[in-house]
C-alpha cells in the first residue's frame, strides 16, 4: 500500500473542510446568498445602461465575481484562521503527521469549491431577473476559468498570510471587514471605475482586487466596453501577471508569517 502524499491528505482535508462549513448554516447563507442579495439591490436600483448595450447589472455581476474572490479567500480565512488558532485546533493539526501543506490544500479546495457555487448562482439569477448575458466565446470562458483559478489561489494565500495580523479570533472581524470593504468601493465593485477619484483609481491599481475586477469585466462587457478602461484596453496580459504577482507575494508572506499557536 502506497504511503499518503501531501496532496491526498489535503484532499481528504479539503472535504472535511467542506463538511465544517456545511455545518455552520449562517455562514453558508450569509457566503452564498449575499452576493445575490446585493445584485438583487443594486440591479433594481440602477437599471439604467452605462453604455450602449451595457446595463449596469451586467456591470455590477462582473465586480460581484471578482468581489466574491476575496470574500470568500481572503475575508473568510484571515477570520476563521486566527479562530481556529484561538481555539487551539491548529496546535492539535501540527502536533500530527499531517504535512503542514495538506492543511493549506484543504483550504485552497474549500474556497474554490464555494467560488464556483457563488458564480453559478449569480449567473442564474443574473440571467433570469435582471436580464445578464454570458459570455459567447470559448475565449471569454477560459479567461473567466483562469481568472478564477489564479484569483482564488491568490485571495486563500493572501488570507492565509493576513491571518497572522489580528491579535484574536474575536477580533479578527473588526480587522479584516474593514480592508475589504474598502478595498470594494476602491476597486470599481459598486461603481463605475473610471468614474471614482484618480488618487483612488491609483491606489486600488496596486491590489489585487482591481485586476479582478477588471478581469471579470473583460469576460462580461463587450470589447467595445475596453475603451472605457482606464488604459484603453482589457490589459489581459497586465491583469494575470499582477495577480500572479500578489500570488507571489502571498506566499512569501505566509511561509515567513503564519503562525499554528497564538503567542
Amino acid at each position: 500500500m502506497s504511503k499518503p502524499t501531501a496532496l491526498s491528505i489535503g484532499i481528504q482535508r479539503g472535504g472535511l473542510e467542506i463538511r465544517q462549513f456545511m455545518r455552520q448554516r449562517e455562514s453558508v447563507v450569509f457566503t452564498m446568498l449575499f452576493p445575490l442579495i446585493l445584485l438583487a439591490i443594486f440591479g433594481s436600483v440602477f437599471s439604467n445602461q452605462i453604455a450602449e448595450g451595457v446595463t449596469f447589472s451586467q456591470y455590477f455581476v462582473a465586480g460581484m465575481i471578482a468581489s466574491g474572490l476575496v470574500n470568500t479567500g481572503f475575508q473568510q480565512l484571515a477570520i476563521m484562521i486566527p479562530m481556529e488558532r484561538d481555539f487551539g485546533t491548529l496546535k492539535r493539526l501540527r502536533g500530527t503527521p499531517m504535512p503542514a501543506s495538506s492543511y493549506f490544500i484543504g483550504k485552497s479546495i474549500l474556497v474554490m469549491l464555494s467560488m464556483l457555487v457563488q458564480v453559478f448562482l449569480l449567473l442564474t439569477a443574473g440571467v433570469a431577473f435582471f436580464g445578464v448575458n454570458l459570455p459567447t466565446s470559448a475565449d471569454k470562458w477560459l479567461i473567466l476559468l483562469a481568472l478564477l483559478v489564479i484569483g482564488s489561489a491568490c485571495s486563500t494565500i493572501l488570507g492565509i498570510a493576513f491571518s497572522n495580523v489580528p491579535k484574536t479570533g474575536r477580533g479578527a472581524s473588526a480587522v479584516v471587514s474593514p480592508v475589504v470593504i474598502v478595498l470594494q468601493f476602491f476597486s470599481g465593485v459598486f461603481f463605475i471605475f473610471t468614474d471614482l477619484p484618480q488618487w483612488m483609481q491609483q491606489v486600488a491599481a496596486i491590489f489585487p482586487l482591481k485586476w479582478m475586477t477588471q478581469g471579470a469585466r473583460s469576460v462580461f462587457l463587450p470589447d467595445s466596453f475596453a475603451a472605457q478602461e482606464v488604459a484603453g484596453s482589457w490589459e489581459t496580459g497586465r491583469t494575470f501577471a499582477i495577480i500572479g504577482a500578489w500570488l507571489v507575494v502571498g506566499i512569501i508572506w505566509a511561509i515567513r508569517s503564519f503562525k499554528w499557536e497564538r503567542q
